[in-house]
């Protein structure tokens, strides 16, 4: 069905005449880089007879087309800036000819196909002959900006694209390989960049402005966002946007990516399926959300899952999974759901285990708790830098809740509650590794007793950068063996020793 447009005449009756064209639709010249035969004068368009003058005009002859980023991967990033420049000038020309609203609720396929004559027709006006190739980019750029995140779509589509980050509107990062690189793609202004922060809160019903200056938010594809505005952040508008594969990664996989070692990842295996209580501890960007969905694999299908998270963003693949969220509080400073009060509630939702995105603050004491009463294989995430600062994190998150339990009390519960804390890290040649497995043996003289199952040593640097190291076992004996011996388990993790 055809949207109208704002005289109320259908698209169909816009094409069926050819808009005068006025010196004042030009704007200024653009000038346009030839380099490689890009932006060169094709006659790329046909010409049909119109009916109304007799005149030829141009029609698309793309046929159906979807979205990928095939095509800004073959334009240079000069042509790219150029082709930026073209839509922001086609923009407001399309505004005047369609109906926004109608056009808003057709899905990306259909828009295009009404769309894409009057960009053509528009072109024509502002007497800019694209060729093919570039005019598709036009018409892409032209959607993202109506129905998606604007210059960062190109940016979502690159799977080799890990993280995306905005620090005001001419300054785009993004982290490939683990590293960090700067990329061509631009705002207008920071009015543009919080038009496009806003897109995103609104979609899971949030806010972003002055008086809420700061948000955590998900795209559709559960990707994680992180929003800060002025007048907190100096220099404009600032997103952080945490990508996740498409494709569900697997302890195979990271094995043979050489994130860790074979046995590592039977021991993990065995971990999971055993009904460990397991933490995965890391810095920032570390991988800890990954390896926490790769353990989640190995859960029974029959079990009850319920998840709790700032920001939903796992990805569990079982069927029966109850994401949980917190939410914010609002501009009267009432109705926020904290950490605390969803694990509570999960509580009471008769649970098999309950998984933590991540633990920062007083929620920690109520995890122990769920830990010690019946909801063995339970997993969470933590920042720390190694296994034994995840304890103390976890000792002193127990102390924000302001319980004035004693220390003794605090460690014997961490002693009981934990069984596993599985290091990750991010090493310098961009390459996450877990780099320890740590099992909990209880606890002496009032110390958590830790010993390493695995670990990874560093032996030095290749030619390319990247770094060299084996992940070797300690050859100590699995204190949860006899957990992993109910489940008929113990020969296979004695095999990982």
């Amino acid at each position: 069905m055809m949207f109208g447009r704002r005289d109320g005449r259908s698209i169909s009756d816009s094409l069926a005449r050819t808009r005068p064209v006025r010196a004042a639709s030009f704007g200024n010249t653009i000038e346009f880089p030839h380099e490689g035969g890009a932006l060169e004068p094709v006659a790329n368009p046909q010409t049909e007879p119109d009916q109304s003058n007799g005149k030829g005009r141009q029609v698309s002859t793309m046929g159906s087309k979807t979205k990928s980023s095939a095509t800004a991967h073959s334009l240079k990033g000069d042509t790219l800036s150029t082709l930026s420049a073209i839509k922001d000038q086609v923009i407001p020309r399309l505004m005047e000819r369609i109906d926004m609203e109608a056009a808003a609720e057709l899905p990306r396929e259909n828009l295009w196909h009404e769309i894409a004559p009057i960009i053509s027709e528009i072109l024509t006006e502002l007497r800019l002959n694209l060729n093919k190739l570039e005019q598709t980019e036009v018409e892409d750029m032209v959607l993202d900006e109506m129905l998606g995140l604007g210059p960062l779509e190109r940016l979502l589509h690159d799977d080799s694209v890990t993280d995306i980050m905005v620090n005001g509107a001419q300054q785009v990062y993004v982290e490939r390989k683990g590293k960090l690189e700067m990329t061509d793609v631009k705002f207008r202004d920071d009015d543009h960049v919080m038009n496009i922060a806003q897109r995103i809160v609104a979609k899971v019903g949030r806010r972003i402005d002055q008086t809420q200056p700061l948000v955590d938010a998900r795209l559709e594809d559960g990707s994680r966002v992180n929003i800060i505005v002025p007048p907190l952040a100096i220099r404009g508008p600032t997103i952080s946007i945490r990508k996740f594969s498409k494709k569900p990664i697997t302890l195979d996989v990271m094995a043979k990516q050489g994130n860790l070692s074979d046995k590592m990842a039977t021991l993990l295996k065995i971990a999971a399926a055993s009904r460990l209580n397991i933490v995965i501890s890391g810095g920032t960007g570390s991988g800890k959300t990954t390896l926490l969905n790769a353990l989640s694999q190995l859960i029974d299908h029959s079990e009850r899952i319920v998840t709790i998270e700032d920001a939903a963003e796992l990805q569990l693949q079982q069927p029966h999974v109850v994401p949980l969220e917190t939410r914010p509080m609002n501009l009267e400073g009432q109705g926020e759901i904290t950490f605390r009060d969803l694990v509570k509630n999960a509580l009471r939702m008769r649970p098999d285990r309950i998984i933590l995105g991540e633990i920062r603050g007083p929620e920690a004491i109520d995890m122990l708790q769920a830990m010690n009463t019946g909801h063995d294989g339970s997993m969470c995430t933590l920042h720390a830098n190694r296994p034994r600062e995840a304890l103390t994190r976890l000792e002193n998150m127990v102390s924000m809740a302001n319980l004035n339990l004693p220390p003794e009390a605090v460690r014997r519960q961490i002693a009981d509650a934990i069984d596993l804390i599985v290091q990750v890290e991010r090493m310098r040649d961009g390459k996450r590794r877990i780099v320890t497995i740590a099992e909990v043996c209880g606890i002496s003289d009032n110390v958590i007793t830790l010993q390493d199952l695995h670990q990874y040593e560093f032996e030095g640097e290749n030619s390319d950068g990247s770094l060299r190291g084996e992940f070797k076992s300690s050859g100590l004996r699995p204190y949860f063996i006899e957990k992993a011996a109910y489940f008929g388990l113990d020969r296979a993790l004695m095999d990982t020793v």
